[in-house]
């Protein structure tokens, strides 16, 4: 199932970075401005990619531990919107990527 999953995943940021790569492309040689654009459209999506990710498994431990103790959510909180940093750092890139 996994591996399945894995596989639908993998298989959809191929087509999206496909997909970048042909509204990139002109009739003209390729240029630094299109190769610009692959660059920003990977920071920031990879960022946000690596932010899913960690907020999954983050979310769900969390929430067990907010369940079983009320004064565990100031911790979960702050353990949960720590990863958003990622999402931050790689919009902030796609600005410095000329």
């Amino acid at each position: 199932m996994k591996i399945a999953k894995a596989a639908k995943l993998v298989s959809v940021f191929v087509f999206a970075l496909l997909v970048a790569v042909a509204y990139a492309a002109e009739g003209d040689a390729a240029t630094g401005a299109n190769y610009a654009a692959i660059g920003k459209g990977l920071a920031i999506g990879l960022g946000i990619l690596g932010t899913g990710v960690a907020q999954s498994a983050i979310g769900a431990a969390a929430l067990g531990a907010v369940v079983e103790d009320r004064r565990n959510f100031g911790t979960a909180l702050l353990f949960f919107l720590l990863p958003e940093t990622l999402a931050i750092f790689g919009l902030a890139f796609s600005f410095l990527i000329n």
